[in-house]
């Protein structure tokens, strides 16, 4: 369930694309630890996140847990399906479930994410 075309977060966060814009969401690691999904905080379109820094929230039935940005950049678009189904970060993480898009600030620092191989070490650890 870690797809190998897509780079990671330590805070369990995906990035897929490279030039343009990139797509952000949670693992399919994450949302399994989190439980059934209820709600999700996202940031605004045009908004400015950093990385390393909270954009939003997803609560569970079980916690609430930050989300992180991967890269500096610009929100050019947020999944407005999440508010009515947030349960869609559940069944499919890597798909309907995406969060939000970012225009990168600088699109290399897509190359300083972890690649799949080295997401899988650290959630096997």
């Amino acid at each position: 369930m870690i797809p190998d075309d897509l780079r990671y977060t330590a805070e369990h966060e995906w990035v897929r694309g490279g030039d343009g814009p990139v797509r952000v969401g949670i693992t399919h690691f994450a949302q399994d630890a989190l439980g059934d999904i209820v709600y999700v905080q996202l940031p605004e379109q045009g908004a400015q996140v950093n990385a390393g820094d909270s954009f939003g929230e997803v609560e569970s039935t079980k916690s609430v847990s930050e989300i992180y940005a991967p890269i500096t950049g610009t929100v050019v678009a947020r999944n407005d399906k999440l508010v009515d189904e947030p349960e869609t970060i559940n069944s499919d993480p890597y798909g309907e479930g995406w969060l939000v898009e970012i225009e990168p600030g600088d699109p290399a620092a897509l190359d300083g994410l972890l690649t799949a191989d080295a997401y899988r070490e650290l959630t096997e650890s």
